[in-house]
This record gives C-alpha cells, structure tokens and sequence, in this order.
C-alpha cells in the first residue's frame, strides 16, 4: 500500500492551505459581475500595483486571460499575432485565438532559452501595404517564465527590446506571466519592471503561487474596461467571486516568500537526477521550478515505465514525449520528498523497469 504520495505533474495540483480556508469561509463578498465584490476589487487593486499597471481583472483561468488579452488587442477578424512556435498559448490552450477569435498566429522559433531573436520577430511582422493578402499584424506575445523551455526567465532588457520593436512597428506586446512571480524571484527583479514595456500582462494564481484557482490581467484602465466586456462574453465574469480572491490574497502574503525555496528544490532535485546513470538534465535550464529530464537509451526503459513505476511509490510526473519527463516544485514539496524521489527514481533505473513491484 503507498503510504506517501509525492505530486510533482505540476504546481497547479497544490490543496488549499489552512489558512486559505479559513479567509474563503470569511470572505467578504458581492456580486462581482455588477462590480461591487470588495475582496476581488482588493485582490485588483494590489495586483495591479504588483505588475505597475493601471488596472487589472480577475479570471477564471489563465488560458481564459490569455484568450480575453490577445482579443482584446486583436479586434478585428483575421489579425494576426506573432508569438513563440513552443509557447502555451500556440500550443496548450486549444487553438482558442483562431477558433474564438478568428486571429491567424505566425509562430518564430523559440529559443532553448524561452526568446525567439529580435530580428526574426521583426521579419515576421506583415507588409502592411500588402494587406490586400496579408493578414495585418496587431500584436506580438512572449511568455515568462518559459514553461516549455524548462521555466527558463526572460530579462527585462529583452523584454523592453522585443517592446521597442513593437511601438516602432505599432503594435502591442501581451506577456503570458503564467508564473511571472517565479521569474521575479528568479532574477531578483521586481515584475513590474519585468513587464514594464507590454501593454498587458497576465499572471496565474494557482500555479506558483498555489492559490486554488484563478488568474489576473493587468493593463491600462482603458484595457481592462474592455477586457471586462470580453470576460463576460466568455462566460468568465462570476458573482461571489470574492470566496475565491480571499484564497489568492493568502497566497500573494504567504507563498511568494517560499519561492526561492521551490527554485532550491528543483535545482537539488535536478542535480540529483543527473548523478543517477541513464538520465541526464540539462542544469543550466533549471532557473525556476520545473525540471526535464532525458532517459537515455542504455537504461532500458521508457518515460511511461518509469512514470508507472514511481507511481507505485507514490510519486506523480507527468511523461512529456519519448524518454522525456517533466517534474515541477511547489510549496507542498519538502526536500525529504525531493530525497525520496531521487531514491525511487534511482531503484527504477538500476533495475530496468522491473522497480514498481
């Protein structure tokens, strides 16, 4: 029988903590679609001083908020948007932007370090007196921390080149900040200097942060008021939304202090994996709380082998691919987890896919 259980498929997987609860069951609340819930309104107000913008609005998910953001700026059917061919609006959030919004993505290569080069963003934008059979380019999006490329940071001096370029060329820039807290910490820059030169920003609640659900957007007043429409639309606007905000204000006093420790924890995990013969990590990509891992052919066994076996013990990782596994820190993960892991992992290997029994 597994007595312990060790969840590494994603930070999105945390349990609300005690003291979350405990402010959820006392929230304060309205109905927000009317505009009058005072704990959303709360969460807001210091999310939008937290990304240095005017405003900004609660959602239900992050692919919710990247979808309102790119519509928002593409508001006319057929605009076009440039953005990362390994990025998670491309790749992960159901094609939404051209199903839903009638918006054509032209995708540039990612870099292994999350970028895509300023000069291919550049050559990627529309003649637009061409627009006879281009498509008009309105917006250019980049993701940080880089989640396919193994939480991997974008500077601040990239991101404000990538925005020159957009005002030059006038368009917008729309940050995906999915876990925009981890590459804060990460660099030791305040996020709102690293969002300083986009015109919107999102930011997920229940991922490194562990808050049960939610996202925010972040943007001009001006933005916001018409992101506001396109959430209702979408049926994201709810009513005592404020049960869910009082969870997410808990997560922004006490989980953002306990993330330079899930950096330490990914980096111990991925050192440790290295050592084991037959997998192999990429060290310098683990900037934040994700970890890939490579399975190499002489160890006799596959990334779903492997994944089955841990599972077994216990553990959960999620198989990204052939002889490709993704496992990513939160702050429910001590370091006797990371240990214990590290030891499972290793029985597996040694024994060839026979660890599980």
């Amino acid at each position: 029988m597994v007595t312990r259980r060790v969840d590494l498929r994603s930070d999105t997987v945390t349990k609300p903590t005690e003291t979350m609860r405990a402010a959820m069951a006392s929230a304060e609340v309205d109905d927000d679609v009317l505009g009058h819930d005072p704990t959303a309104a709360r969460l807001e107000r210091e999310m939008a001083i937290i990304m240095g913008k005017e405003a900004a609005l609660f959602v239900p998910s992050g692919t919710m908020a990247n979808l309102i953001c790119v519509l928002t700026h593409c508001n006319v059917r057929g605009s076009e948007v440039i953005l990362g061919d390994y990025s998670h609006i491309h790749i992960y959030e159901n094609g939404g932007i051209s199903t839903i919004g009638g918006v054509h993505p032209r995708t540039v290569r990612n870099n292994e370090d999350g970028t895509m080069d300023i000069h291919q963003i550049e050559e990627a934008i529309r003649d637009p007196s061409f627009e006879i059979c281009y498509p008009t380019t309105k917006l250019i999006c980049l993701e940080n921390s880089h989640a396919h490329s193994g939480g991997r940071c974008l500077s601040a001096e990239y991101t404000d080149k990538v925005g020159e370029l957009a005002r030059k060329q006038g368009l917008k820039l729309h940050i995906d900040g999915a876990r925009i807290f981890n590459a804060s910490v990460a660099l030791g820059v305040p996020i709102h200097r690293l969002v300083e030169a986009a015109d919107s920003v999102t930011a997920c609640l229940s991922k490194g942060l562990g808050a049960p659900a939610g996202s925010i957007i972040a943007g001009s007043t001006s933005f916001i008021s018409r992101a506001k429409i396109l959430r209702k639309t979408l049926g994201g606007a709810m009513r005592q939304v404020g049960v869910i905000c009082a969870a997410a204000l808990v997560a922004l006093e006490e989980n953002v202090g306990k993330l330079e420790w899930d950096h330490n924890k990914a980096k111990i995990l991925a050192e440790g994996l290295n050592k084991i013969k037959g997998l192999k990590v990429d060290l310098a990509s683990v900037e934040t709380n994700i970890v890939y891992f490579d399975i190499l052919e002489d160890a006799n066994i596959t990334e779903i082998e492997l994944s089955r076996n841990l599972e077994a013990h216990g553990i959960l990782v999620m198989p990204e691919g052939p002889l490709r596994i993704r496992a990513v820190i939160h702050h429910q993960i001590s370091e006797s987890d990371v240990q214990y892991t590290l030891s499972c992992i290793q029985k597996s290997i040694s024994t060839g896919g026979n660890g599980g029994s």
